[in-house]
């Protein structure tokens, strides 16, 4: 996304109630942000090949985000030619 991107009119999209009055555009909606975690998916499990992946969550934030990656890795395991064994762990810190 360009810096001087201006984002979509937020009358293209469903905006809750509460959120309407504080949000003025749109700049990444959602569906792009899902496509691209499944390309990061796939390109994961390209790069990693047949080998063992560790997925580490740093929580809180990064939760959704992870868990996201983690349901397209796994369709994609399930879907493909070779299934890669994933472990998954979670890690909380106090700071960046």
């Amino acid at each position: 996304i360009r810096d001087e991107e201006s984002g979509y009119n937020k009358n293209l999209f469903c905006i809750p109630k509460h959120y309407e009055e504080d949000l003025e555009r749109v700049f990444i909606p959602h569906g792009l942000i899902l496509d691209r975690t499944e390309r990061l998916a796939r390109d994961i499990l390209q790069d990693m090949g047949s080998h063992h992946i560790v997925a580490l969550c740093v929580l809180k934030g990064g939760y959704k985000f992870f868990a996201d990656l983690l349901d397209h890795i796994k369709a994609l395991n399930q879907n493909g030619d070779k299934s890669v064994p994933v472990t998954v762990d979670f890690v909380r810190i106090k700071s960046y």
